[in-house]
């Protein structure tokens, strides 16, 4: 009986298993990090380790494969500089037009997700009937992978069917067009992945409307505010934090963008749908060529934490 109450005097104080651990470590352990606190990291330890290897490790080994001169299934790690980044920046035609197509990608991609998400989240929160119903139908895209929408989207964009055939039934000939495999190809697979992704936007921005005190915009009508002001001076300034979220999110989805791509077109003509991750792929699982793959990963994080880096700071100052 004695050691069962000890057992459990000592798992009611927080000790369980952890405990000697956890007094062990206490004794050369600042003030602030014992008890609770330090039971909290032992069980996290883990994967944090975890998280430190095959994250942010994986992430260092790559910025070093970037400066070496690796060429082959036989590892080589001649350090060779910035040569790599010049070539590709320098003399790689098609890394140009990578460049070019992300901006293509993200200014379509960025703008249909926000301003659709926004305004599906607006329409919704009028508290239509059937909500529950809508809402299911305009987040269930984002439930999709990458591989099926692009499939679905290829044969809706494919020149002689899909939306082409629809035009020629109802007369309108002229909406037809090659899509995917036009010059502007890039922009027609962003349609594909805003019509994933809206959803998911817009999942955010009802949550921040459903937010928004009721009190202040009922005072804001009192004082006059119509619907485009209360919009445009109250609603839409309160939804910053979700916007930069959402510009965030899908600006890091247009520099990532590879399913779609290796669903829908490839690369295309004259690389007319190539991007950034198509490329490194190619690089290193066809051709073997792991610096220049490397070096375009590399490149990837540097663009992303342009994104993250802000976005993690003012997540800090809110907390604080």
């Amino acid at each position: 009986m004695r050691t069962s109450e000890s057992s459990t005097t000592t798992i009611a104080k927080g000790g369980g298993i952890a405990a000697p651990l956890t007094t062990l470590l206490g004794k050369y352990w600042p003030k602030d990090w014992r008890g609770d606190r330090l039971t909290a990291f032992l069980v996290l330890l883990p994967s944090i380790i975890a998280v430190a290897i095959f994250v942010y490790g994986f992430i260092l080994w790559t910025f070093r494969v970037s400066f070496t001169n690796w060429s082959g299934w036989t590892a080589t790690y001649d350090f060779v500089g910035l040569e790599n980044w010049k070539q590709l920046f320098l003399n790689d035609e098609r890394w140009l037009i990578d460049l070019r197509n992300l901006v293509e990608y993200a200014v379509v991609f960025m703008t249909l997700c926000i301003v659709m998400g926004f305004l599906m989240a607006a329409l919704l929160n009028q508290r239509v009937k059937g909500e529950s119903f809508f809402r299911t139908v305009f987040v269930f895209p984002f439930a999709v992978s990458g591989i099926v929408t692009g499939v679905t989207w290829r044969w809706l964009m494919y020149p002689p069917a899909g939306i082409n055939l629809i035009f020629h039934y109802l007369g309108l000939d002229f909406l037809q067009n090659k899509w995917y495999a036009a010059s502007y190809g890039t922009m027609a697979v962003a349609l594909a992945g805003a019509w994933q992704f809206t959803g998911y936007v817009m999942a955010l921005y009802l949550a921040g409307l459903r937010g928004i005190n009721a009190e202040l915009l009922e005072a804001a009508q009192i004082d006059g505010a119509g619907t485009w002001n209360l919009y445009r001076n109250v609603i839409i300034p309160m939804l910053s934090p979700v916007t930069f979220t959402a510009i965030v999110l899908t600006g890091m989805g247009s520099i990532r963008v590879f399913d779609l791509v290796v669903a829908i077109s490839g690369s295309g003509a004259g690389y007319t749908t190539d991007t950034m991750a198509f490329y490194m792929f190619q690089s290193i699982f066809q051709t073997s060529r792991f610096a220049l793959g490397g070096t375009i990963a590399a490149f990837m994080v540097v663009l992303s934490a342009f994104l993250v880096g802000p976005y993690l700071m003012s997540m800090r100052r809110e907390v604080e």
